[in-house]
């Protein structure tokens, strides 16, 4: 397809940041956990590692079921409507907690963010991909996961912030002082509470933006489709786009979901990369050092309040390393970057678990686990959900990228669950070292199998890999 159609540049930003909307209420409900733990966790009296596992990575469970809903909902009722519902869960979820007196219903209504945060990590950037043009799609999807970030840092700043309203907390504070203070009893609240406005505002401006072409294509609304493309990019490429897309589909698939399909050998092969690239993305570590940075810094003998900021600066490094990728991933290609950024997180882990082995401790910590937080948000962050987003067929893209979304979650509670369990069996040093050995096996996979998916339409890269 030519690259020279008359692109509405402005309708296409406006359209994917919308819907990047969910990628930031996702960056906020996956992160907010880790600064408010420190909190919330005296005020439930939650001293056991099992609750204390639970309490972080129980919205992880309503994320496996928000992936499930997007296998079965995702091909049969559009992007659109249930990104709509995601904004829904996240409003419920944010005032809910915010208000929990029981431990049950601070998970109950985490469960139910999880639920909005598995469909917008899904949805988002799948619904931007298949509206994105073919040399744009990289940079656009990316928006979605640098918006992840920012709500990422949001999240964090504003723990930090809140945490500092309460001046009478001393910065030794032990469990019981936390528990009667006011961080312990309100603070935590407000940590929760401040998603409410970025929900509602995602809920309300999802109904005024298109549903996927692809998707109305696929389901046999060509007209509404051939709309939507020509306010995008022109007459001229609103037809090839219908052409190209209709070229992929058979009569029998026009309105059909073939989830049979997924069973098919070529696609199964596409499935198991996406489930590896998945699970590589949790099993890296990363979410050790999002949802326990407290506990990491406390280790290497910051106190509460450093603690605090460390993890504020987490999230702007997660922020500034995202300019990277957009300016890197529709020149250099995805493989690329995965490659060079999970060698250099495999040296980090390396380094990292000699730090503890050794007791360095203090700024040592600090830096290398920035500098792993930098490579990983280049890549793995932001390129799973390109990746995902493109070698899957039109056919069944909304089912097989809703797997992989579901193998990431489990990924995701399996690493956050296990975590305070595994530390204390191997200890700081080993469990960083194993985060090592992983990204070199990951490396390894994606040297040999990755395929190469930058500058290509989705239509192109679909007859290629089948």
């Amino acid at each position: 397809m030519a690259q020279t159609y008359p692109y509405n540049q402005t309708y296409i930003w406006l359209i994917s940041m919308t819907a990047a909307l969910g990628g930031f209420l996702f960056g906020y409900d996956w992160v907010v956990i880790g600064g408010a733990k420190p909190f919330y966790e005296p005020y439930f009296n939650i001293t056991s590692v099992e609750d204390q596992g639970w309490g972080t990575s129980s919205a992880l469970v309503g994320c496996m079921v928000g992936a499930i809903l997007c296998i079965f909902m995702s091909d049969r009722f559009g992007r659109k409507r249930l990104l709509i519902l995601a904004g829904l869960l996240f409003t419920v979820s944010a005032i809910g907690t915010a208000l929990a007196v029981t431990f049950w219903g601070f998970n109950f209504y985490r469960i139910v963010g999880g639920v909005g945060m598995g469909i917008a990590l899904n949805l988002s950037p799948l619904y931007i991909s298949e509206l994105a043009p073919p040399e744009k799609r990289g940079r656009l999807v990316t928006i979605n996961q640098f918006l992840v970030m920012l709500g990422v840092l949001l999240a964090q700043i504003a723990n930090w912030q809140i945490s500092l309203l309460d001046t009478d907390l001393a910065e030794n504070a032990d469990f019981a002082a936390i528990a009667a203070s006011w961080s312990g009893q309100e603070g935590w609240r407000w940590m929760f509470g401040a998603e409410t406005v970025p929900a509602v505002l995602f809920f309300v401006l999802m109904f005024f933006v298109p549903e996927s072409t692809r998707w109305l294509i696929k389901n046999n609304q060509q007209d509404k489709a051939f709309k939507v493309l020509t306010k995008i990019g022109g007459t001229e490429y609103a037809k090839d786009s219908v052409a190209e897309t209709l070229s992929t589909l058979s009569e029998g698939d026009l309105g059909e979901v073939h989830l049979g399909e997924l069973l098919k050998k070529n696609v199964l092969k596409l499935l198991a990369l996406g489930i590896f690239l998945a699970f590589l993305q949790q099993w890296s570590g990363i979410n050790v050092v999002i949802y326990y940075a407290a506990d990491i810094f406390q280790a290497a003998g910051f106190t509460l309040k450093q603690m605090m900021l460390n993890i504020v600066v987490i999230g702007g490094v997660m922020v500034a390393s995202i300019f990277v990728t957009f300016a890197t991933v529709d020149k250099y290609g995805r493989k690329s970057i995965l490659l060079v950024c999970l060698a250099a997180m495999t040296l980090l882990y390396a380094a990292l678990g000699y730090s503890f082995y050794a007791d360095l401790g203090g700024t040592s910590v600090v830096i290398l686990v920035l500098l792993n937080v930098m490579f990983y948000s280049i890549s793995l962050a932001p390129l799973l959900w390109v990746v995902l987003s493109e070698i899957f067929p039109t056919r069944v893209r909304g089912a097989a990228i809703s797997i992989g979304a579901l193998a990431h979650w489990i990924g995701n509670f399996t690493l956050t669950y296990s975590f305070p369990a595994i530390k204390e069996n191997l200890g700081w040093a080993n469990n960083f070292w194993l985060y090592g050995v992983i990204c070199a096996v990951g490396f390894l996979v994606i040297w040999w199998i990755l395929p190469e998916t930058k500058g290509k339409t989705l239509e192109q890269l679909e007859k290629e890999l089948q």
